[in-house]
């Protein structure tokens, strides 16, 4: 078993010295990358990444990716491209090719045709000084010291280290280009992702009606049926003017009635929680998901923008909105 997790381990510790390696390797060519993409996507051009084997893999993730972030990109596999895909180009776009021994032959025969289009190229390899490098208008060498495969062939390390600077060359650019998160959910319409960015808390939030909303006066007794009334696991304690208080749960109840035995006929404020976690209404719906991996909570106050109790967040309510 320990040899086991052993070559495992070794495994892991090759592929992040690749990642290490490439991370401090990274230099003016990579600014000149980025600068060349945005240029091409302000212009209304795309991104047209290119690769056979495993690097033609990442090169859809890659794709994939800059997409999904507000830069539009695409795949071209370049035997299709020979036969009838290079329509995908045009002159306006930027063609990423990736190999790293930058000697693929299948990819090699892609960027004649791709020069006659006027098509700028752009390379990501492992040297500069390979057939690919040389063809290409901008160059951005990977270097990563050893595969993680025993036979130094099998693409591992390398593989990983270009997947890591395809995300890079995304995030870098979504942050250049100004892709917000209102931006990410209008491509992402789909699925629990497109819900939580676009849809706001009021939408997910059970309102002032389906809520147990009590006075720091009222009994726990009172406040208990309150919460069983309204079917939920916390009571809000607002003051006159409807303002939080403070919050009490079920986890509140259990926790103190070991300490005090007629604790259901005592003022629920002595028991509650003060300065409970709370989000605004119009806040987006994904800004719940993070307080509840955060903090772990199961209730969450929803306020308005005068500080008063608007409603609440149910953590049982998200996976029928398809939240969770």
């Amino acid at each position: 078993m320990s040899d086991i997790i052993n070559k495992a381990r070794e495994v892991f510790d090759i592929e992040m010295e690749a990642l290490q390696c490439l991370r401090d390797n990274l230099n003016g060519e990579f600014t000149t990358l980025v600068e060349e993409c945005v240029r091409i996507l302000d212009s209304g051009g795309k991104l047209v990444l290119a690769g056979i084997g495993k690097s033609g893999h990442v090169g859809q993730k890659m794709a994939a990716t800059l997409s999904s972030t507000g830069s539009t990109a695409v795949f071209m596999h370049p035997v299709e491209a020979m036969h009838g895909d290079l329509g995908i180009l045009s002159e306006n776009d930027l063609l990423i090719t990736l190999s790293y021994s930058g000697e693929t032959e299948e990819l090699l025969r892609v960027l004649p045709a791709a020069k006659r289009l006027d098509v700028k190229i752009a390379a990501i390899t492992g040297s500069r000084n390979s057939s690919l490098g040389k063809w290409s208008d901008i160059t951005l060498e990977m270097p990563v010291p050893r595969e993680a495969c025993p036979f130094n062939l099998a693409p591992t390390a390398t593989t990983t280290a270009l997947l890591a600077l395809g995300d890079a060359l995304a995030m870098t650019l979504l942050d250049i280009r100004g892709f917000s998160k209102n931006d990410y959910g209008r491509l992402h319409p789909g699925g629990a992702i497109g819900k939580a960015v676009t849809m706001k808390v009021s939408d997910i939030m059970r309102d002032e009606s389906k809520i147990a909303r009590i006075a720091p006066s009222a009994t726990v007794k009172e406040t208990l049926l309150a919460m069983t009334g309204a079917r939920c696991g916390s009571a809000a304690i607002i003051d006159n003017a409807g303002k939080l208080l403070g919050i009490f749960t079920d986890g509140d109840l259990r926790r103190n009635m070991n300490k005090d035995a007629d604790i259901l006929e005592k003022p629920v404020g002595d028991f509650m929680t003060t300065n409970p976690t709370t989000v605004d209404k119009d806040d987006l719906a994904v800004e719940v998901l993070k307080v509840i991996e955060r903090k772990h909570i199961d209730d969450i106050i929803v306020l308005d923008s005068d500080g008063k109790v608007a409603g609440l967040v149910d953590v049982q309510d998200l996976p029928g909105l398809k939240l969770m």
